[in-house]
């Protein structure tokens, strides 16, 4: 087969294609989002009619490819590590009803927080619901993984999760790709009561899950994935998951590494090698991105109290991603020093773009919070998160999707006011309308600005759910209508946006403000695009 170049996220959206997938559900999210892009594209998936437009939330994405697999068709569903957290509560249960036709959950940790909230790590979620995961070391495994994960599924009747990480998401690897498999045929569970989880059937079912542990380690100790590499040094041994594989390769370019080694890419942890390497080596090192997960089990693991390394002895760094820098540190390897960094370097922080709609609002909410002072702006994940920086200095909080709305509110129940939450269009479909329906059927004072430009802007600018309703859902939820007031966030309408919201700060109620300007790069690339067919 033709071998192409291929980003990590692309390998796995190629490979999902390849496997017969009937389709995809997602919310954008770096380092996932470019593999629904990827499959959007696909000239294969087109053919096909896959299904692969964005869901409203993580959770909405991973249900429907639940439902998708009910039905008996292979689905794909992706999101990064803070995703699994909104969808964690279909996720749990999903190993518990398992599956009727194969599911693949990918996940995108965010070792060093790239682009996030913070770096946990997904691999403690396999563990937790009893899943199988796979973890790729290249973009090759990542393709393979992927294609074969839906025969795994399948064989084993649960959802398959596929952990990867920033670095082998956005790197790329030649990789030859499989034959393309045809859609799996419809068909309905065998058991009609398999996806009814009361309470009588679901501890039938949970029981089911504890029985299939056993096949679960046998089919990690013997997968082809996993594999013990044999060393003359006993001295140490060496443990690497994922892609840290690599980062240790990198430290022997000629192949020769001296210390046996266990290769771990397919959980649960292969527990025939792992003894294996204790009975064989005087200390052991753990190489792993994230958490210390294998690190921990294996401190706790052996009776006989073998010197472990890594993570949390300070072998290894305790956050960030990790480098073959610091695995050299940790096996104890010479490396030329640098030159010196110079501390006088200018930093360069991020800024919204020249033109973007979201600098009017926050002049003008800045003007309006002068008379009452400030740490009353509760805001969300976005572009607009930029606000509380320099020159503006707006917002005082960014906890997670959704969360603006709610702490103003929880802000509000304590007696601040005024208060205020700003959320962009896609976040508020995405998770802020439930905030909303608490704040009107409690009649909560709160003044809530839904910066709308009109897409996904932080990741790329997809296709955001919101575009052209926002006004009718804030209806639909019980906004009163005088209290849903619209303005085009300009400079020449400054005085105009700050008399509005001068007007709903004295009201004792829920107010929406909606600032509706397209984004600014959006403008560009639909400029571009539109030039180009022209051409």
């Amino acid at each position: 087969m033709q071998r192409k170049l291929l980003l990590g996220v692309e390998a796995i959206g190629q490979a999902a294609i390849d496997a017969g997938i009937s389709g995809v559900y997602a919310y954008p999210g770096t380092p996932s989002t470019e593999i629904t892009e990827y499959i959007q594209e696909n000239s294969t998936a087109k053919v096909r009619k896959i299904h692969r437009l964005w869901s409203a939330n993580e959770k909405t994405a991973m249900e429907s490819a639940l439902g998708m697999s009910y039905a008996g068709k292979r689905s794909l569903t992706c999101m990064k590590h803070v995703g699994l957290n909104v969808a964690a509560d279909v996720y749990m249960n999903a190993a518990i009803t398992g599956i009727n036709g194969g599911m693949v959950i990918v996940v995108a940790d965010d070792p060093s927080q790239h682009s996030s909230q913070n770096e946990q790590d997904s691999r403690f979620y396999g563990k937790f619901a009893l899943l199988p995961v796979f973890e790729p070391s290249n973009q090759q495994e990542a393709y393979n993984m992927t294609y074969e994960a839906f025969d795994f599924s399948e064989k084993t009747g649960l959802p398959v999760m596929i952990r990867i990480t920033t670095r082998l998401a956005h790197s790329r690897s030649g990789v030859v790709e499989k034959e393309l498999l045809t859609e799996n045929a419809l068909k309905l569970p065998e058991n009609p009561l398999q996806f009814m989880l009361l309470p009588a059937y679901s501890r039938k079912y949970y029981q089911q899950l504890l029985d299939k542990q056993p096949l679960l380690q046998k089919y990690s100790n013997e997968s082809e994935y996993n594999a013990f590499i044999h060393g003359t040094d006993k001295g140490l041994g060496i443990v690497c998951c994922g892609i840290t594989y690599n980062y240790l390769l990198e430290n022997y370019p000629d192949g020769n590494c001296p210390y046996p080694v266990v290769k771990i890419a397919q959980y649960p942890v292969p527990e025939i090698w792992l003894r294996k390497l204790e009975k064989e080596c005087d200390e052991l090192l753990v190489l792993e991105e994230g958490y210390p997960l294998v690190e921990e089990l294996l401190t706790d693991f052996f009776e006989h109290g073998k010197k472990v390394h890594g993570r949390l002895n300070g072998a290894l760094p305790r956050r960030g991603e990790l480098n073959p820098d610091h695995v050299a540190k940790a096996l104890g390897h010479e490396k030329p020093e640098s030159a010196e960094i110079s501390l006088n370097l200018v930093n360069r922080p991020p800024s919204l773009c020249a033109g973007c709609g979201h600098q009017d609002t926050y002049i003008a909410l800045n003007e309006v919070i002068a008379e009452y002072g400030s740490g009353r702006v509760f805001s969300d994940i976005g572009c607009y998160t930029l606000g509380a920086l320099p020159p503006y200095s707006t917002i005082n909080t960014c906890v997670d999707m959704g969360a603006s709305i709610t702490m103003a509110k929880g802000a509000a129940d304590a007696g601040l006011e005024p208060v205020f939450a700003v959320i962009g269009d896609s976040t508020f479909t995405h998770s802020g309308m439930t905030g909303l329906l608490d704040c009107v059927y409690e009649k909560t004072n709160v003044n809530i600005i839904i910066v709308d430009n009109e897409t996904v802007a932080m990741t790329g600018g997809q296709d955001s759910s919101a575009k052209g309703r926002i006004e009718k859902i804030c209806a639909g939820i019980g906004v009163e209508p005088e209290h849903i007031r619209v303005f085009v966030p300009l400079r020449k309408n400054h005085a105009e946006i700050v008399a509005i919201m001068k007007e709903e700060v004295v009201y004792k109620g829920v107010s929406v403000l909606i600032g509706r300007r397209e984004c600014v790069q959006r403008v560009s690339r639909v400029k571009k695009m539109n030039r180009e067919e022209n051409v």
